[in-house]
């Protein structure tokens, strides 16, 4: 039994480490392989990107080797798929090699692609790249007054990343004593300030209260990075100092290339993680159209499932349980303050008054990630 996993974030190293441990027995008696396929011999930290942006961390904290966070059992290759052949039950990578599976788990993540809108690359800055938030720290501390506008697009990952960064830019600013030179602006696109109605019923007062002027149903069409003025889908146009973008997503370059779904969004059941029209291929994390939120900690959830599931099917043939749409998020609400939002399919968020032991439960997180994603936590 060769099972196969793409990709090594979040997803593909929790389902890979739980299914080594799971199956620890079949992989010694070689009844069972694991092999991983990523393109990169690093793993990040992406919800630290946001710490780096306001330089609270710095990239180097961002990084682990992938391979000290695997299980040894695991058949570890830094050699990227180009193609996935779905019908032949394979894949090849770069180097040329083709790996045949019996199982195949596609975790190949989201990509930014601020390029489709227009003027959105030269007149933004973000922080969902390494250089995008270190140069967006810079042009921060840079920064000595006039409108800061923050606009969403979306899907993207971290929904609530964008209440963060608002809420954190106005704690930056009040550190440096410059908070009343400093207009900020929050544009989202729905008729709300998060898609979330929750979120958005707690996030709303809370805007209020520090100072941030917020405009909803706004939907950039374009950047003009000249003049400095935003434009959005209704008609409406807004002038800038400074332009921080949350920007399009869509799902990873080679699930486009591979047509596993429009937008390389791949279409996934959202009970049983099974690609659309295969039960033997899988897919978690940010890489699928499931509806909900994308990011690490629904990966986690999926990734416990998925290998409960295949181990079961592999020992005794039958799964055990389906994925629930289960979601744990933090939200800062600022440098000290931070509350959390949990739910699943059923169950709306409950959100609790931002406090400060949240928010050290946050910073704490930030490391415990490490035993987190080797799927000990």
């Amino acid at each position: 039994m060769k099972i196969v996993v793409v990709g090594g974030g979040t997803g593909g190293t929790i389902v890979a480490n739980n299914l080594a441990r799971r199956l620890a027995r079949e992989i010694m008696d070689r009844k069972v392989q694991i092999s991983m396929l990523t393109d990169s011999d690093r793993h990040m930290y992406q919800p630290g990107l946001l710490y780096v942006a306001f330089g609270q961390m710095t990239p180097d904290q961002l990084y682990r080797d992938q391979a000290s966070l695997l299980e040894p059992s695991i058949d570890f290759h830094v050699d990227a798929v180009t193609d996935f052949r779905l019908d032949r039950n394979e894949v090849e990578t770069k180097s040329g090699k083709i790996h045949k599976y019996d199982v195949l788990i596609i975790a190949t993540g989201a990509r930014v692609v601020p390029e489709e809108v227009p003027g959105l690359n030269e007149g933004s800055e973000s922080f969902f790249t390494e250089e995008s938030a270190v140069r967006m720290h810079k042009r921060l501390m840079e920064f000595e007054g006039g409108t800061i506008v923050m606009t969403v697009s979306i899907p993207h990952k971290c929904p609530v990343a964008p209440v963060e960064a608002i809420f954190m830019m106005h704690d930056f600013f009040k550190a440096r004593g410059i908070r009343d030179k400093v207009t900020l602006r929050y544009q989202y696109p729905v008729n709300a300030v998060h898609a979330t109605r929750n979120v958005a019923h707690w996030a709303k007062p809370e805007f209020e209260k520090a100072g941030i002027e917020y405009e909803t149903l706004f939907n950039l069409k374009e950047v003009d990075p000249v003049n400095k003025v935003i434009h959005s889908e209704e008609g409406t146009e807004l002038k800038y100092d400074m332009l921080i973008a949350i920007p399009p997503h869509r799902g990873s370059e080679i699930a486009d290339k591979n047509n596993l779904g429009q937008g390389g969004w791949i279409p996934t059941d959202r009970h049983k993680l099974s690609v659309e029209g295969y039960d033997n291929v899988y897919a978690i994390g940010d890489c699928t159209n499931i509806p909900v939120s994308k990011t690490g900690s629904a990966a986690h959830y999926e990734a416990e499932v998925l290998a409960e599931n295949i181990s079961s099917m592999i020992k005794t043939g039958t799964s055990v349980r389906e994925y629930d749409g289960r979601v744990y998020c933090f939200i800062e609400a600022g440098y000290d303050r931070a509350t959390y939002n949990s739910f699943d399919y059923v169950n709306l968020p409950d959100l609790k008054p931002a406090s400060k032991s949240i928010h050290w439960f946050k910073m704490a997180y930030n490391q415990m990630y490490w035993t987190t994603v080797r799927g000990l936590l």
